[in-house]
């Protein structure tokens, strides 16, 4: 047997079978005896712990049976009663948290900083949540959860400060942020995301980094930051030349693509394959995975361009195309992608420059590096020339595409991305062959601590899976469910669902139809006012914070104080995913709710409604952008810029009257700061071309920027 302690408990065969323990209480035991690491427990003290001040009566023979029950799932053998106490037979390297620090250990021990990165990237991938997740609250694992959660923070500082000397400093800079926020104290992460965020050209946000530390200090201390982060601070603000980027040479990588959260699973062949043809080497430099929406495309994508970063040594670059609207022309994508690779500051430098495709393809000229442009199904003409003008000025730059439908140009690489394995019998040894199946008990287990497969829901499992064709977001949307059904109920809801004639969409693809059928059952389960505030989301590019989704929701009948509570409740239904302050629609469910905002009549005004927020937003912090709260005035810009400019595509299309022209002057100050010329000329000059009701003093100061 195999144990998981780094996330919810967790037991696997020698298989690599996933083993259920049933009952909270037997979970508890052998959460209790792992966390003695196979040392004796004595049966007072196991009582003591499980039951807390209220044991119950013959409490030492409710915990014989509590052992039993154990032993049935484990093996009679593993579980063994000595003089001293219980204890569980422990091999070595059979827990996670074993692993974890051997792993540690090792990459400590290594030379080669690459090496290094791996070994430590390798260890923090065995974390699947919390530590001892199930017994958190439990007095007899805090002090473990306690000791675990410190490992687990050197190794990310060890693991960052060795990412920094192979140059993935712009990376860091984004990742780092969330954890600095969640420990402000910790001085060695503190002083790894300054260097970050200084080396990514943002000396500003590294010094107001070192300032939130020396007042977290003061305020929860009564102490000052320690010597060397000290240091640390009096160097950026000399720019001293050891700050600077280490030498691309040290390791052929340099690229933003995220962190996975979770394995992947069902894709090791698609993930070869797809790796084999990113080869600097190989013939055809566009690769284009297409499929439908949900299927997987872009994590396969960015799992094999992972993989390919040691062969570009000017870095892979991720550059998300979702926020782009249709009308988007090749200059507006060549415009992320300088964003991206850091050039604004260079573009910046140039008198006019309205060839934006022209000029990146001078600027990377002699570049050898790999992009990953995602999402490009509502863009393909457009990304097709753009890709033509790179391809041909470029002989160095290798092209990866996620799409539902290919390019369809000369060179292009098509490889299909199809849904995951489906279970062919119901018995569950052949069912857990089933990478779908593997999925959805991975998830499963994530929502619900302790769930397993076995030979009591191996048949439900098997036809949710295939009910749900393998599509991977279909799968983890539905196996939250499993909080409130069992998985014969959820099985049986499916089939009802589906069997119903108005789910069914002429014209699709068959598993289309299935995904479709899932997010109308789903659709179905919620109450008026929470699908209304769903479909209102739709409007936003890029996700909102809260008071966007409560301007934007909220009208008469529905007040923005209720906003909040909706949300929530949509979060848990896994229809809205929350990241930090933000609230995001996935891309599917976006898709689905932007077909059910068009059949109710209040596209326009929902619109209207998500232009004028975002023009009085922007107009408040272009005030901000004047005095002491720059710094966070330009954070809240950068958040929302996708957001901006679909507001400003909107308003430019359809009005209301006036907010076009307001908008850019909003902006206006904030494009000069952030050296994004090209994007500020062309962006005045479509509101100056479509706002001609605008106030004529607006009108004036518009025209002042172009002057």
């Amino acid at each position: 047997m195999r144990y998981g302690v780094l996330g919810p408990l967790a037991v696997w065969d020698a298989e690599g079978r996933p083993v259920r323990v049933p009952e909270a209480k037997v979970r508890a035991l052998l959460a209790n005896l792992l966390v003695h690491g196979g040392g004796p427990v004595p049966a007072d003290r196991l009582i003591e712990d499980l039951w807390a001040s209220n044991p119950p009566g013959g409490s030492t023979n409710t915990l014989q049976t509590k052992v039993s029950q154990l032993r049935r799932v484990l093996g009679r053998e593993q579980v063994v009663r000595e003089p001293a106490g219980y204890r569980l037979l422990l091999a070595d390297d059979v827990v996670d948290a074993t692993r974890f620090q051997e792993l540690a250990v090792r990459a400590r021990a290594h030379r080669e900083p690459a090496v290094k990165a791996d070994l430590f990237a390798d260890a923090l991938a065995l974390w699947r949540g919390p530590a001892y997740t199930d017994v958190a609250e439990s007095l007899f694992a805090r002090g473990e959860i306690a000791r675990l959660e410190e490992l687990r923070l050197a190794v990310v500082e060890d693991h960052a400060e060795v990412r920094l000397t192979l140059g993935e400093h712009t990376a860091l800079a984004a990742e780092l942020g969330t954890l600095v926020a969640r420990h402000p104290l910790r001085e060695r992460l503190r002083m790894a995301h300054m260097r970050a965020l200084y080396r990514s050209g943002r000396q500003g946000d590294a010094l107001q980094s070192f300032e939130e530390l020396r007042r977290e200090l003061a305020e929860e201390l009564g102490a000052s930051p320690g010597p060397e982060a000290a240091a640390l601070h009096r160097a950026i603000l000399r720019q001293e030349p050891q700050l600077a980027t280490p030498a691309i040479g040290s390791r052929s990588c340099r690229t933003n693509l995220p962190a996975p959260l979770t394995p992947l699973i069902g894709r090791r062949e698609a993930a070869a394959q797809v790796l084999a043809r990113l080869d600097p080497r190989a013939p055809a430099r566009l690769v284009t995975l297409t499929g439908l929406g949900g299927v997987g495309k872009t994590r396969l994508a960015i799992a094999a361009a992972g993989d390919a970063a040691e062969r570009y040594t000017d870095g892979v670059w991720l550059v998300e195309l979702a926020g782009l609207g249709a009308p988007s022309d090749p200059d507006d994508i060549a415009e992320r992608v300088i964003t991206t690779l850091g050039l604004c500051d260079t573009a910046a430098t140039e008198p006019d420059l309205d060839n934006l495709v022209g000029w990146l393809c001078r600027a990377v000229a002699d570049k050898q590096l790999l992009i990953l442009l995602d999402n490009c199904e509502h863009l393909i003409e457009s990304v097709a020339l753009f890709t033509k003008s790179l391809l041909s000025a470029v002989p160095a730059a290798h092209l990866l595409l996620t799409s539902q439908e290919a390019l369809d140009i000369p060179g292009e690489v098509v490889h299909p991305v199809s849904p995951l394995a489906l279970p062919e019998l119901t018995d569950p040894q052949t069912v857990a062959r089933s990478s779908a199946v593997e999925l959805f008990v991975q998830r499963a287990a994530a929502a619900v601590p302790g769930f397993a497969l076995d030979a009591d829901n191996a048949a439900a499992v098997s036809t949710v899976c295939r009910r749900l064709d393998g599509i991977p977001l279909a799968l983890e949307l539905v196996a939250s469910r499993l909080r409130t059904l069992s998985p014969q109920e959820l099985a049986a809801r499916l089939d009802d669902r589906f069997a119903r004639p108005d789910v069914s969409v002429r014209g699709l693809p068959d598993r289309q139809q299935t995904l479709r059928g899932m997010l109308d059952w789903s659709w179905q389960l919620l109450t008026p006012d929470e699908r209304t505030v769903l479909r209102r989301l739709v409007v936003h590019a890029d996700g909102c914070v809260m008071a966007s989704a409560q301007a934007v929701c909220a009208d008469g009948e529905l007040p923005a104080e209720r906003v909040p509570d909706l949300i929530s409740r949509l979060v848990d239904r896994s229809l809205v995913v929350r990241e930090g302050d933000r609230f995001r629609l996935l891309e599917s469910v976006a898709a689905y709710c932007a077909e059910r905002l068009a059949e109710t009549g209040e596209e326009n005004a929902v619109r209207a409604r998500f232009v004028r927020y975002c023009t009085e937003s922007a107009e408040r912090e272009s005030e901000r952008l004047r005095g002491p709260e720059q710094r966070c005035a330009l954070d809240r810009l950068n958040a929302e810029t996708v957001n901006l400019r679909r507001a400003l595509d909107l308003a430019v299309a359809q009005g209301p009257a006036g907010y076009a022209v307001r908008l850019v002057n909003a902006l206006g100050w904030y494009w000069f700061l952030r050296g994004r010329f090209p994007e500020a000329r062309r962006s005045l000059r479509s509101a100056l071309t479509a706002d001609a009701d605008a106030a004529p003093g607006a009108r004036r100061a518009a025209g002042a920027w172009l002057a």
